[in-house]
Parts: structure tokens; sequence; C-alpha cells
């Protein structure tokens, strides 16, 4: 079964592959000198992130690079975006009851 975008995301390795390729393109063996991990260890995330198209390989001779994939974050963006505001007006009346209640204090 091909993981979410949610599942990719949860793993702390995963998202910390996604914020170094946002900034650069990488290599397997570029990745993983930045971890505490194998080679394959870092493969293994690699795949679960290109499965759910968070990344993309270019291959440049024989290496592969793997860029970030900017347009999947967007899609995933936009869905939150519907939750955003009623989040933002249950903080802004969750806010106004404990201001209320500090001041009867």
């Amino acid at each position: 079964m091909k993981p979410d975008i949610f599942q990719a995301i949860a793993d702390p390795t995963r998202r910390a592959i996604l914020t170094l390729i946002a900034i650069q393109a990488l290599t397997p063996n570029a990745m993983a000198e930045k971890f505490d991990m194998t080679r394959q260890a870092v493969s293994k995330h690699i795949k679960v992130l290109q499965e759910c198209d968070l990344i993309k390989p270019e291959p440049s001779g024989r290496e592969i690079y793997y860029h970030f994939n900017a347009k999947k974050m967007q899609e995933f963006d936009h869905w939150l975006a519907q939750f955003r505001e009623s989040w933002k007006t249950q903080f802004n009346q969750l806010d106004k009851v404990l201001s209320t209640l500090k001041q009867q204090k």
C-alpha cells in the first residue's frame, strides 16, 4: 500500500530530509552524512518520500539527486488552508474567553 503524505511527514527523519533538500538537492550519500544512519536507512526514508511525490529523483551521471517537490507541498498546504480560518476563529474566541476570565479575577 502506498503511504500517504501524513505517514511520510510523521517521521522526524523524513521531515529533516525534506528540510535539507528544500535548500539544495542531495544524493543519498550526502543525506546519510547529515544523519547518524547508514545510506540504506536513508534510502528507506527516500523511498517513502518519493512514493508520496514529496521528492523527485534526477539522475546526473552515476548519481541520483533528490529534489524537493514544492508543488506537492502546495497541494498539502491548500488542503490545510480550509481548516486554518476555522482554527483562527476558534483560537480568537478562546482568547476572548480567557481574557474575560482573567479580568473577572
